[in-house]
């Protein structure tokens, strides 16, 4: 492989701090200049505060070198021509989305006076989904506004375990109202794309390192990079006995890059 994509939570850390190894796999890649750029579905941070997380950790990064589902859909957003959007993510994700009218009750307001959105846009709200927020991203798209998924992960590793991701509940929203959702993060082939064109290497000899069967190794794949799949985070060995997703590599960590980059 003559350059990388790595994701972050469950592969370069988790709520309990860095994967061991993570910090100084990061720098010998750098040292060595191979291309590597971090790529993520996380939609509970901005790119700055994710930033701010890696830099706590001890990696050395800037925010150019971060790839994120959020500033993927910003520019989804753009380029439809969406002005006026819902958003149903973290509040610590709205300053990405700054550049748009933000209307609805995560975004401050209670709707009243809005006028009907030209999106829902819709990320990992984790514990903050209630029934009334769903309810209202369902009348919003029944009533003619566009359905955007940051990204539809299935789940993710929590403080307390395996925990929902996004795309159950954007699933819920698609089944309620039968309309599909664009996709702006993994798996989505332009995502790995836009990546690709940032890193400045073919997607033949690039892979894409995580802890996602379906958006890291199977949508990178698809892509037409290699998927390779890391034993930390949310891995685990019946679900990928099961998935029928058979990954290019299986490694215990990202630490393990250094040997397979010799």
């Amino acid at each position: 492989m003559r350059g990388f994509l790595i994701d972050l939570d469950g592969t370069l850390y988790t709520d309990r701090g860095a994967v061991p190894g993570a910090v100084e796999t990061i720098a010998e890649l750098r040292r060595r200049g191979i291309p590597f750029l971090f790529v993520t579905n996380t939609t509970r941070r901005s790119r700055r505060r994710l930033v701010e997380r890696l830099l706590g950790y001890g990696f050395e990064v800037s925010a150019e070198e971060i790839v994120t589902a959020v500033v993927a859909g910003a520019r989804f957003l753009k380029e439809k021509g969406y002005r006026k959007i819902a958003p149903f993510v973290s509040p610590d994700t709205l300053e990405d989305l700054s550049q748009f009218e933000l209307v609805g009750p995560l975004a401050g307001s209670d709707g009243a006076g809005d006028g009907a959105p030209d999106a829902v846009v819709m990320g990992d709200l984790g514990g903050g989904w209630t029934p009334g927020l769903l309810n209202q991203a369902f009348r919003y798209v029944l009533d003619g506004a566009a359905l955007v998924a940051l990204q539809k992960d299935r789940y993710w590793l929590g403080p307390s375990g395996l925990e929902l991701d996004a795309g159950p509940y954007v699933a819920a929203i698609e089944y309620a109202t039968n309309k599909r959702a664009a996709v702006c993060g993994k798996p989505e082939a332009e995502f790995y794309r836009a990546a690709l064109g940032l890193l400045g290497v073919r997607g033949r000899d690039v892979a894409m390192v995580g802890d996602d069967l379906w958006g890291d190794v199977q949508g990178a794949q698809r892509a037409g990079l290699a998927g390779w799949l890391v034993r930390t985070g949310k891995f685990r060995e019946d679900v990928l006995r099961e998935s029928g997703v058979v990954p290019d590599r299986i490694l215990d960590s990202v630490a393990d890059l250094l040997e397979e980059t010799g």
